[in-house]
């Protein structure tokens, strides 16, 4: 049954899109549409978010089209409502972060769901070149809207696509280019950029210049170690051979790198001859890396879309699992729900960029083709992230017009389901940064969803965290979603097909839960007193 608030009944006749108040002196969110001001019950919504737990995930929002478009920002000609908006989300930061993308791979893998322009063109020296010098004055233009020189960088990543595939020369250009342009010191930060096994390998001077030239984490995309697979999925490429492997690895440590990642991918269609992700797991700890990075596979805009029923929760739950244990054998901690795992003391395994952005939300821009960029108030794409054509993204540059392809001015339900979706890549959220950047507790603005959490044992209160428990990450979609915005609440309670389940999730969470507690005060079973109201996940307390 769904559930309206009085105040969105009552506005629910006009449905009309109210714009924010020209005159604030505070930049604020952006009014609510009555979509946004409804409200969906906590088990309706999970059961939405199981069954379509292939696109419930950390990737929001949901269906632009149909849930954020009344947010858009108009895009004329001269820019204006595109540089007042920007003005009014980053103009008085102090301090913020930079992603720097290079949309180019030799090959388009059949699961990337990135922004990767056709490999022919990608492979050019002078597309590298002509697409760099693009980049510059992308850093400029904002700089002159921004400010940006003030704004002291906190994190920073380059990534792609595989950024490693431009000369030596265009890396240098863009780390001059962050510090011409931003309050940058790259000794101040773990500054990361993507790599992959066959450059890591064949390539050692190119990680020698980038230790060279301030950057300090590399991260490696290698997905899988079942090279068989690899070529079906396009990645044969990158991988190529075991050998690859083991020289990347040495190649990277002696450059000088002690902040080296590797990424591997989970919930590929199984094969007759089974799952191999578990040797994947073992191989992969075996060339000791400093963290290991686990993804799910996300189905949506890859070419590999149309298999994505053929590959069930019960199987990518199986799998995550078996890393999971593994990893933890292996020497590698991260909290219940966290993608990255490592085995450095007090490390939490990811970038600065990446740390800063999951657990403190802090803004960040993002330059090049389809580029992201997040506030508090507003989300970003750049030029390109739908065509993945260089065009239109160039020619814009060319005219000295900001790249945008869509400026959204979020409403603070928006921005709160943008914010909490990222969080979830360390399965859970952050109190304080929460209430800081929404100046409302978590506890205040999701009442009904926290207790629905709380009584199915699904997240539970970790001193400044709202944590999953090991039974929460099996549910992953259904309680990410509970933090959705209400017209993506609505989308996805309404949308056709996803997995169907021989029972409730709901009641089999109840059966199991009753369970345990039955369990817990079984007569036959020792069980200290003090121990007796326990639930969740020992390992909260350990590292990240």
């Amino acid at each position: 049954m769904l559930r309206l608030t009085k105040s969105s009944r009552t506005s629910l006749a006009t449905n009309v899109v109210k714009r924010a108040i020209p005159t604030r002196s505070v930049f604020t969110w952006h009014e609510s549409t009555a979509e946004d001001l409804k409200k969906y019950s906590p088990e309706d919504v999970f059961r939405a978010g199981v069954r379509h737990h292939h696109i419930c995930n950390t990737a929001f929002p949901i269906a632009h089209n149909e849930t954020i478009k009344p947010y858009r920002v108009k895009r004329l000609r001269d820019q204006e409502d595109i540089k007042k908006t920007l003005s009014g989300a980053y103009g008085d930061l102090d301090e913020m972060m930079l992603y720097v993308h290079l949309p180019f791979c030799n090959t388009r893998c059949q699961f990337c769901e990135y922004t990767v322009v056709d490999p022919k063109e990608g492979r050019k020296d002078t597309t590298h070149d002509a697409y760099v010098s693009a980049l510059l004055d992308e850093f400029r233009l904002y700089d002159e809207v921004l400010d940006t020189k003030r704004k002291k960088i906190v994190g920073f990543d380059i990534g792609g696509g595989t950024p490693s595939i431009v000369s030596i020369e265009n890396i240098e250009r863009i780390m001059k280019a962050a510090n011409k342009h931003f309050n940058f010191n790259p000794n101040d930060i773990e500054v990361s950029l993507e790599t992959t096994p066959r450059i890591a390998a064949s390539d050692p001077e190119k990680l020698k210049a980038y230790h060279k030239m301030g950057i300090r984490r590399i991260s490696q995309g290698v997905q899988t170690t079942d090279f068989k697979q690899a070529k079906i999925i396009g990645r044969d490429d990158a991988n190529a051979s075991t050998d690859y492997l083991y020289r990347s690895v040495e190649n990277i440590r002696k450059a000088g790198f002690d902040s080296f990642n590797i990424d591997l991918m989970y919930g590929f269609p199984v094969p007759k001859s089974g799952s191999a992700f578990s040797q994947t797991v073992k191989d992969v700890i075996a060339l000791q890396p400093d963290h290991i990075t686990l993804y799910r596979m996300r189905y949506k805009g890859t070419k590999m879309s149309h298999l994505q029923d053929r590959v069930s929760l019960q199987q990518v739950n199986d799998e995550e699992q078996q890393a999971r244990e593994l990893l933890a054998q292996g020497g590698y901690v991260g909290m219940v729900g966290k993608n990255t795992y490592s085995k450095t003391t007090g490390s939490s395994g990811c970038s600065n960029y990446l740390d800063l952005r999951v657990r403190k939300a802090v803004p960040y821009l993002g330059y090049g083709l389809g580029a992201q960029s997040f506030s508090h108030h507003t989300l970003q794409y750049n030029l390109g992230a739908v065509t993945k054509g260089l065009h239109q993204y160039m020619k814009s540059l060319e005219l000295n017009r900001i790249p945008v392809q869509d400026l959204y001015h979020l409403s603070r339900e928006a921005a709160i389901a943008k914010m909490v979706s990222v969080s979830f890549y360390y399965g859970g959220i952050d109190l304080p940064a929460f209430k800081d950047c929404f100046k409302i507790s978590l506890e205040d603005a999701f009442a009904d969803e926290i207790k629905f959490l709380q009584e199915k044992k699904l997240m539970q209160f970790e001193g400044d965290r709202f944590q999953m428990t090991a039974q929460g990450k099996k549910h992953f979609g259904g309680v990410v979603s509970q933090f959705y915005s209400p017209s993506v609440k609505n989308h996805i309670i309404h949308k056709p097909g996803g997995e169907k389940f021989p029972e409730d999730p709901i009641k089999v969470i109840d059966k199991k839960n009753a369970e345990e507690k039955s369990k817990a005060y079984s007569p036959s079973v020792a069980v200290p007193k003090d121990k007796r109201f326990e639930f969740g996940n020992i390992l909260f307390g350990g590292p990240w």
